[in-house]
């Protein structure tokens, strides 16, 4: 679906994190239905370097860009040089921010910050330089242990994750006194859908349960899953608000949720529906009592306003549209 009635022509887009998850899906939906801009990715894409727990430092893989007509640049946004080459090379009209050490169980803070918050600043002024709106992914990680439902202004990080992104959302703010272009930082709550299977272990459950049900496996869920909720948006929604920030009413933060949570158990009952299976739960304890969030909930209110924003999908319909890729993804890289 078109979002915006613009044709971008000539427009030039720079793509951050574009060979991950949500930056591929962006990827693509300027190449579907805006066909005469110009898509630039920039990605560091994946090699075998871990972080301290073992986890992959990118995510970025080739796989989900195969298809992508546009050009595509392999590079971290901590070389400067290489912003340097991108603000004398390029006039980019629209950044699109997505790059991130985005593990929220990642140790390493120095990284963190480094990469989240300072190289942040530096695609900020290469926007301004190049008179280029920003739109940059927040988190709902910013909000840690805040109650539901979470609302702009009540933040309480409990990781350096979250840390960094509410300190890229205080940057934005200082540039937002001063600078004429438009600067919307979007904080995506539980994000599922298409190019997520190569985050690894930080995919959604809703992949990582329809895996366990494809392969007949008991899927596993903690005691009281029922009562264990989140506000989990469909991709197709989290490109609708970024398309939707490239104009908005005004700069801001923004949550980009569904305004509802469902539970987890919900999830599963819904799989089992769409993939025919009728498999037993299995209920086991809960090691992360005391932090652990039960409860996330998007105040989308201002969203609405700001952006003209209004979530689409439903649980049940997301993962009607998302199931024939569940099982594609299991039938290719799983089996």
């Amino acid at each position: 679906m078109r979002y915006i009635k613009d044709d971008l022509k000539d427009k030039m887009i720079l793509i951050t994190g574009g060979a991950g998850f949500i930056g591929s899906n962006l990827a693509f939906y300027f190449q579907n239905n805006h066909p005469d801009a110009k898509v630039v990715v920039l990605d560091s894409f994946r090699s075998g370097e871990t972080l301290s727990n073992g986890n992959l430092k990118s995510f970025g893989h080739f796989k989900n860009l195969i298809g992508f007509k546009g050009e595509i640049i392999s590079g971290d946004i901590n070389d400067k040089d290489l912003l340097l080459d991108l603000e004398v090379n390029y006039n980019f009209d629209y950044i699109f921010h997505e790059a991130a050490i985005s593990d929220t169980t990642a140790l390493e803070q120095d990284l963190m910050i480094k990469t989240n918050v300072n190289a942040y600043k530096d695609l900020l002024n290469l926007a301004v330089a190049h008179d280029a709106n920003m739109i940059y992914a927040s988190s709902a990680a910013t909000y840690g242990n805040a109650k539901s439902p979470q609302r702009v202004g009540r933040e309480s990080p409990q990781n350096v994750y979250g840390f960094s992104k509410l300190s890229m959302d205080n940057i934005s703010r200082e540039y937002m006194k001063e600078v004429s272009i438009s600067i919307v930082g979007l904080r995506y709550f539980n994000v599922y859908g298409k190019n997520e299977y190569f985050k690894n272990t930080t995919a959604s459950m809703v992949l990582q349960f329809g895996h366990q049900l494809l392969a007949g496996k008991n899927p596993k869920l903690f005691k009281g899953s029922d009562k264990i909720l989140r506000d989990f948006i469909y991709i197709e929604d989290i490109i609708q608000a970024n398309i939707k920030a490239m104009h908005p009413k005004q700069s801001g933060i923004y949550n980009v949720g569904t305004g509802k949570a469902r539970s987890f158990q919900d999830i599963v009952d819904i799989l089992q529906k769409e993939l025919g299976t009728n498999l037993e739960c299995e209920y086991i304890p809960n090691p992360y009592i005391g932090s652990y969030q039960f409860h996330t909930e998007a105040d989308i209110q201002t969203t609405k306003d700001g952006l003209g924003y209004e979530p689409r999908f439903e649980m049940e319909d997301a993962i009607k549209d998302y199931v024939g890729e569940i099982k594609r993804v299991y039938k290719e890289e799983v089996v």
